[in-house]
C-alpha cells in the first residue's frame, strides 16, 4: 500500500545484502538449465535493483529537502560507499549476461537496449575507480551544501540566491542593481571554495577516464551518458547553428526589451524584466497553483488527468523555497511505487509556473513509460529526449496560463517564448566551456574564468554586468550547478529544445496529432534508441544542418 511521500518509511538499503543477491542470482543465470531458469535470474537482478534504487531516491530527496540534516546526509555518505562496490558485481553479471545463449530470447522481451547498456556498464566500471568515484560524489554533495548556505540582508529580509532573482525582477532598477549586486557579493563569497572543489573535480575525472583507458574525461562522459549516435563533433556543428540562428535573433529580441523598457543600455540586471509594469506572475498559494494544475491537467487529456491525481494523492511535491534547501529543480523516480517526485524552489516569479510544468513533462513521462516498459531502469531515456518530455509539456499548457497568471496570461507566454529561446545561446555556452574546461584540462580558477569571458562575448554578446569585477572577469560560470553534480548535462537542454519547439509548431496547425506524437514518445521512456526514438515522436534530427533554421521558420521566427 503506498503512503504519501512524507509519510513512506525510510529504511537503510542493505549494500551487502544487495550485493549478496547479485551473486547469488548470477550464479543461478549462469548455472541455468533453460531459458526459464535465466529467466527468473534475470528478473530477480532487476527487482533487487529496482529495491534499492528506490531506496537511493528516497534518501536523495529528502537529502535534497534539507542539506543540514545530519541523518541523510550520511545516509547518501553510505550509499555513495557502496554504489561502486555493487557496480563491480554488476558488471560480472553484465557480462555473463552478454555472452549467455539466452541473451537473443531475453531482448524478445526486454529489448535490445539494455543489450547495449550492459556494454557500456562493463566499459565504464572498473575497481580502479572505486575509490574516486566515493571521493567525487561527496566532492558533489559538499558544492550542495556550499551552494545552499549564503543569505545576506536585502531591505531587512533574509535572503539567499532564489530571492534575490526575484527581487532582480522588480519594476525599479534600483532594487533590481542592488539586488544584483548583492548576488554577485554571494557568490564572490564563495567563490574561492566553489573553485576549489571544481579544481578538486576535475583532476578526480581526468583520473578516472584515464584510467579507463579513455583520451579524454568528455569521451567517457559522451558514453556514461549513453550518447551513442552522436559525437561531439555532430554537438559542435549543433553549436554553430545556435550562433548562426539563435543569436542574432535573442540580439533582436534584448533590442526590442531595451526599448520596451525605456533604457539606453541592458544590463544584466534589466534581462529578467520583460515588461516595464513588471513581469506576469503567478496568482495564488502553492496548494491552490496545484489545484490549477490540476484542473490544467484534466481538461488536458485524460492521461495527464490522472496522473496528476496521483502526484496529488501522494503529494509527490516539494515546491517551496527555504534555507538550506537544495537549489535547482528535479524530478526523480521511485522504481517500486512506480512514482515521479518534483522538486522545486518556488520564489513568487513566473518561473514556478514554468519549472511546475517543466518537471510535470518529466514526471508525466515516468509514470506513463513505467506502466508501459518492462525495464524499469529505462523508464527515463537519455538526457537530449527526456527534456523534449519536460520542455514539450511546457508549450501544450500554455493554452491553460490564464488559470495562473489571470488578465497576465498573454503577457506570460509571449516572455516564455522569448525566455525559452534566450536560454539556448547560454546553454551552447556552458557546453563549450567544459569541452574546453577537460580538453585543456583548466584547473588553474583565473584560467577558467578568462575562457569563460571569451565565450561570453561569442555566445551572449549582449550581457553587460555594469562594471561588476567579479562577474566581468568570468565568474559566472560557478552559478550553474550542472557543472559540478552532472557534467556534460547541459547542452541536452539546447537540443530538446529544438524537438519541444517543433510541437510547438505542430500545436498550431493540429494539437491533437502533436499530442499523439509527444504521447507515444513519452510511453516509450528509455526502451529505445535516440534515433528510433526520434522516429516514434515525429521529430527531426537536431544535429542536422538546417533543423534550427526550418523550425524557427515554421514559427515565422526568422
Amino acid at each position: 500500500m503506498m503512503e504519501k511521500f512524507s509519510e513512506m518509511k525510510y529504511v537503510r538499503p542493505d549494500g551487502e545484502a544487495y550485493i549478496r543477491t547479485i551473486q547469488k542470482e548470477t550464479k543461478n543465470f549462469n548455472e541455468a538449465a533453460d531459458f526459464e531458469g535465466a529467466h527468473q535470474a534475470f528478473v530477480a537482478i532487476l527487482n533487487a535493483n529496482s529495491h534499492f534504487n528506490t531506496t537511493r531516491v528516497m534518501a536523495s530527496i529528502r537529502n535534497s529537502q534539507d542539506t543540514n540534516d545530519e541523518f541523510y546526509r550520511k545516509e547518501m555518505e553510505y550509499i555513495f560507499e557502496i554504489e561502486p562496490q555493487i557496480d563491480v558485481e554488476m558488471k560480472k553479471f553484465y557480462e555473463s549476461y552478454l555472452k549467455s545463449s539466452y541473451r537473443t530470447e531475453l531482448e524478445k522481451e526486454f529489448g535490445e537496449v539494455y543489450s547495449r547498456q550492459a556494454e557500456n556498464k562493463v566499459r565504464l566500471t572498473d575497481p580502479c575507480n572505486a575509490d574516486l568515484q566515493i571521493q567525487e560524489n561527496k566532492l558533489v554533495q559538499k558544492y550542495f551544501q556550499v551552494a545552499a548556505a549564503p543569505v545576506t540582508d536585502f531591505h531587512g529580509e533574509q535572503l539567499g540566491f532564489y530571492g534575490l532573482l526575484k527581487m532582480m525582477e522588480d519594476t525599479d532598477r534600483s532594487i533590481r542593481k542592488e539586488a544584483f549586486e548583492k548576488w554577485a557579493e554571494l557568490y564572490k563569497s564563495i567563490s574561492d571554495e566553489l573553485d576549489s572543489l571544481y579544481t578538486e573535480l576535475i583532476g578526480i575525472r581526468q583520473q578516472m577516464a584515464k584510467n579507463l583507458g579513455f583520451n579524454g574525461y568528455a569521451e567517457m562522459m559522451y558514453q556514461k551518458m549513453e550518447r551513442f549516435e552522436y559525437t561531439p563533433e555532430d554537438v559542435a556543428i549543433f553549436r554553430k547553428q545556435i550562433r548562426e540562428h539563435i543569436v542574432p535573433l535573442c540580439q533582436k529580441l534584448y533590442e526590442e526589451q531595451k526599448e520596451r523598457l525605456g533604457i539606453e543600455e541592458l544590463k544584466y540586471y534589466d534581462e529578467s524584466l520583460t515588461y516595464p509594469d513588471g513581469n506576469a506572475v503567478p496568482e495564488g498559494t502553492e496548494e491552490e497553483l496545484l489545484e490549477k494544475a490540476r484542473t490544467m491537467y484534466h481538461e488536458l487529456s485524460k492521461e495527464t488527468g490522472e496522473f496528476f491525481d496521483f502526484m496529488m494523492e501522494y503529494r509527490l511535491f516539494d515546491l517551496e523555497g527555504r534555507q538550506g534547501k537544495q537549489q535547482g529543480g528535479y524530478c526523480d523516480f521511485m522504481e517500486e511505487y512506480k512514482a515521479p517526485f518534483i522538486f522545486a524552489n518556488f520564489n513568487g516569479t513566473n518561473a514556478d509556473v514554468n519549472v511546475l510544468t517543466h518537471e510535470a513533462g518529466h514526471a508525466f513521462e515516468a509514470y506513463t513509460a513505467s506502466r508501459n516498459i518492462p525495464v524499469l531502469s529505462q523508464t527515463f531515456s537519455t538526457a537530449e529526449i527526456s527534456e523534449i518530455h519536460s520542455m514539450a509539456m511546457e508549450y501544450f499548457t500554455l493554452p491553460w496560463m490564464h488559470l495562473f497568471f489571470g488578465e497576465n496570461a498573454e503577457k506570460q507566454k509571449k516572455a516564455y517564448l522569448w525566455d525559452s529561446l534566450e536560454a539556448m545561446p547560454y546553454m551552447a555556452c556552458v557546453d563549450e566551456f567544459q569541452h574546453r574546461v577537460y580538453a585543456e584540462n583548466l584547473t588553474d580558477a583565473m584560467e577558467r574564468r578568462k575562457v569563460w569571458h571569451e565565450l561570453e562575448k561569442i555566445y551572449l554578446p549582449w550581457r553587460d554586468y555594469d562594471g561588476n569585477e567579479f562577474l566581468g572577469q568570468g565568474g559566472f560560470w560557478m552559478q550553474k550547478q550542472h557543472l559540478f553534480m552532472c557534467p556534460f548535462y547541459y547542452i541536452d537542454y539546447a537540443v530538446s529544445r529544438v524537438g519541444a519547439l517543433e510541437y510547438y509548431g505542430k500545436m498550431q496547425e493540429d494539437l491533437e496529432s502533436a499530442w499523439k506524437d509527444y504521447y507515444a514518445l513519452c510511453r516509450q521512456g528509455g526502451s529505445k534508441g535516440y534515433h528510433e526514438l526520434l522516429r516514434i515522436g515525429n521529430l527531426s534530427d537536431p544535429f542536422k544542418e538546417g533543423t534550427i533554421y526550418n523550425a524557427l521558420k515554421k514559427l515565422n521566427l526568422i
